[in-house]
């Protein structure tokens, strides 16, 4: 069938498109790499018509153009399902607010939102000969947003890489209100947060040590697990597997190094498994119409149901800081928002009902202020304010640059005892006083 002339009748400009735009509604910005571009600029220009215009989105890898005016707050509010640095910026000016999730469930919360989108507009790869918009690296939630929003316009991009393989990664046009065919710019990147320091190398050693042969990936953004990345990369590992929340640059390495062939996969065999990817243009390239990859909801890559199907499932992730109790936060500072909960729980959980898997807990023992102190992620307890990502409960492996520790099935004094031993040196008399202050430590350890 041909779609050309559907195609030509719902064709709109982006300035036409958010006119069915009101005050008080919601509007959905998608997510990711597929944040509009021209509807955002379109929307921005109708900012003195509007008043109390929820937006929602997450992970901006560029300033929204609704958001330049100094008094944006009084007319657009951004509710993000998790911040980004321009976001975070967002938050100080007094328009931005986090929601926090449990990433697996963010479909079903769309499905059954007593407060569902009055629009939708978000970047999508032109169609296709069958009359399908993909919604490139950003499968995530995407369908169910279409499904509940009242309008959809979907905003074409060529620069959109297409992302296929799995389920629920594309819109047809017969689902779609308006089309908007954009400016084509670049996909917005997000880098790994630089090169590895030594640190980022020695805590990625003591978990490249635990990984056995077959095992199948999931990886956090950062430093540490992209150490991790190349580490694997030049390793003589073989035979591994990929399911994983975000896709990022140093799976691209690694299969490139042939390390991944997803052989030993339980499920979705010789396939690598992934809810959205947000990297470099190297890795959108690698992600555009690659047979090997399976784009795939998180409802169904976050499902511990899902993770623990997967034997010898290794997990690594970042931290804030962690507390004598074994209690993760990864999402703030206090009470400064810094990320959000994303999959870390959902990967936490499953890796540990996976047959032969691990959850890695990685950071750096301290950390340095601006004004140069030299502070320990490991405290007594976290700061007031401070999000409890990973409960005490949930902890398998914390791994810093002095060590790795199992902290599963550990009494308060052995977990206590155990998190102290990979401290930084300058902080364990400090923290062992504190710990016999809390109750949590035997004068016969030391």
């Amino acid at each position: 069938m041909d779609y050309t002339q559907e195609y030509k009748q719902k064709l709109v400009s982006a300035d036409e498109a958010v006119k069915v735009i009101k005050s008080g509604d919601w509007v959905d910005y998608g997510w990711c790499t597929g944040t509009p571009d021209a509807l955002d600029k379109a929307l921005a220009k109708r900012t003195d018509e509007l008043k109390d215009v929820n937006l929602r989105g997450g992970i901006l890898l560029k300033p929204l153009a609704v958001f330049e005016r100094e008094d944006a707050g009084e007319h657009f509010t951004w509710n993000s399902w998790h911040m980004s640095g321009i976001e975070r910026k967002y938050i100080n000016r007094g328009f931005s607010y986090y929601a926090p999730i449990r990433y697996s469930e963010l479909p079903r919360y769309y499905r059954d939102s007593a407060t569902p989108d009055d629009v939708a507009m978000f970047q999508v790869a032109p169609m296709d000969k069958h009359g399908y918009f993909n919604f490139g690296p950003n499968a995530s939630h995407m369908m169910a947003v279409c499904e509940t929003s009242k309008k959809v316009i979907v905003e074409v991009n060529k620069n959109m890489p297409r992302c296929l393989g799995g389920f629920e990664n594309s819109i047809h046009i017969s689902d779609v209100d308006f089309i908007v065919e954009g400016e084509n710019p670049a996909i917005g990147e997000l880098g790994g947060g630089g090169a590895a320091t030594e640190i980022d190398q020695a805590v990625a050693k003591l978990i490249v040590d635990e990984i056995p042969n077959g095992a199948c990936l999931q990886l956090g953004i950062g430093g540490m697990p992209n150490a991790v990345g190349s580490m694997i990369a030049e390793s003589d590992l073989k035979d591994l597997g990929v399911h994983t929340e975000m896709y990022v640059d140093a799976f691209v390495d690694i299969a490139r190094a042939g390390k991944i062939n997803g052989s030993k996969k339980n499920i979705d065999r010789f396939r690598q498994t992934y809810g959205f990817g947000a990297g470099t243009q190297k890795m959108y390239d690698y992600l555009d119409e690659n047979p090997e990859l399976m784009s795939a909801p998180v409802s169904y890559t976050n499902d511990i149901r899902s993770i623990s199907a997967l034997d010898n499932f290794i997990s690594i992730n970042n931290a804030v800081n962690v507390d004598l109790f074994g209690q993760v936060n990864a999402e703030s500072a206090g009470i400064k928002h810094i990320s959000g909960a994303g999959g870390q729980l959902d990967f936490v959980l499953g890796a540990y009902l996976s047959n032969g898997g691990k959850s890695f807990i990685c950071c750096s023992s301290t950390f340095t202020t601006r004004d140069g102190q030299l502070k320990s992620r490991i405290l007594p307890t976290l700061d007031p304010g401070s999000i409890v990502t990973d409960t005490r409960a949930n902890i398998h492996y914390l791994v810093t640059e002095y060590g790795k520790v199992n902290l599963k099935g550990l009494s308060t004094w052995q977990k206590c005892e155990a998190i102290i031993s990979v401290a930084h040196p300058d902080f364990r008399d400090e923290l062992i006083a504190d710990a016999e202050k809390m109750h949590i430590w035997r004068r016969s350890n030391k």
